[in-house]
């Protein structure tokens, strides 16, 4: 009964958050014409433009990414045991960086046209992925292996991306510091078909291995003891959420501190289940990144600010307050 109303209360503010999302941007529209606008779509006029054309769009890929990212630092906290595990410390957002700024800078997402720059973006997340995978097998797949790598990487990547903004021209810096700030301007079915398969589809999956994170959190030799194959079910849930995350970060630049802060505040309210964590997580991530988005599009109109720099600013001082306000320092599990 308690979860059942806590997911109640989460949908109540989703439903919440997409209404405020609709009403307000560039342009404020009343809550009256939204209604109208978003239930006569075949209407021409101002209104239906923006809400169908831009934001309807928008929203949906700031649901897909803020679920996928969130879902993702829930599964590499779950199966690594450690509470500062996301999408970025283990070094797939750092892969997929470098590849879109070589994308950019190169010239690359041009001939590649429409797509090129998420391309660009999942190649190098992919590389990243297939990297410390092959990296990780080699010494069995330990937490501390698949973290080490991770961080290593991570510091490797924006070096060579800070290497290539140092000696490229100015309108192609300028270029590439926007996407790494993360961004849902692009949002359109183009970019959001893509995105919606691999964060669905991946979600739906690692939902089924839920009581295997479960497992994973007991501890390796506590696990195994209960009979899960831990190093295979960690090979699994490694490239489910990297390859995630990889489309999110394609779908939408670097968008910080969702995977981070977002399973940690839901594991409060939810305790260590995944079975319900999991979904709690995925729908507190789509309402932070909306609502982050929102104020993105608002807070200095007529400029319109990187979602990134929000969630940025306020997720970490959300954390850093709701981490010191923790009577418990030790870790979560």
């Amino acid at each position: 009964m308690k979860n059942f109303r806590l997911f109640i209360i989460l949908v109540v503010l989703l439903s919440a958050s997409i209404i405020v999302s609709l009403l307000f941007g560039g342009s404020k529209i009343p809550l009256q014409d939204m209604f109208s606008a978003l239930f006569h779509p075949g209407v021409a006029g101002f209104n239906q433009t923006i809400i169908w054309g831009i934001r309807i769009p928008r929203i949906i890929l700031g649901l897909l990414i803020g679920a996928g990212l969130a879902v993702s630092g829930c599964v590499f906290q779950g199966m690594l045991r450690n509470p500062l595990a996301d999408p970025y410390t283990l070094g797939v957002s750092g892969g997929a960086s470098l590849g879109a700024s070589i994308g950019i800078i190169l010239g690359i997402e041009k001939l590649l046209g429409y797509y090129g720059l998420p391309l660009c973006a999942f190649a190098g997340a992919f590389l990243s992925i297939l990297f410390i995978y092959l990296l990780a097998i080699k010494r069995n797949f330990s937490s501390t292996t698949l973290i080490l790598f991770g961080v290593v990487l991570s510091y490797l990547f924006m070096a060579i991306v800070t290497f290539l903004l140092s000696v490229t021209t100015a309108n192609k810096a300028h270029s590439t510091i926007l996407w790494l700030m993360g961004d849902l301007s692009s949002a359109d079915s183009g970019i959001i078909l893509p995105v919606s398969i691999f964060v669905i589809v991946g979600i739906i999956l690692i939902f089924l291995f839920s009581k295997d994170i479960d497992l994973l959190t007991l501890g390796e030799e506590k696990a195994y003891h209960l009979g899960l194959n831990v190093d295979m079910t960690r090979r699994i849930l490694f490239l489910l959420a990297s390859l995630i995350t990889g489309a999110c970060v394609a779908g939408s630049g670097i968008i910080g501190f969702v995977g981070l802060m977002i399973p940690h505040f839901m594991r409060k309210i939810t305790g260590p289940s995944h079975r319900i964590l999991l979904p709690a997580s995925a729908i507190g991530g789509a309402i932070f990144l909306v609502l982050s988005d929102t104020l993105a599009k608002t807070i200095n109109y007529p400029i319109e600010l990187p979602v990134g720099v929000i969630t940025g600013i306020f997720g970490g001082i959300f954390f850093l307050i709701f981490f010191l306000k923790q009577k418990n320092r030790k870790e979560f599990f």
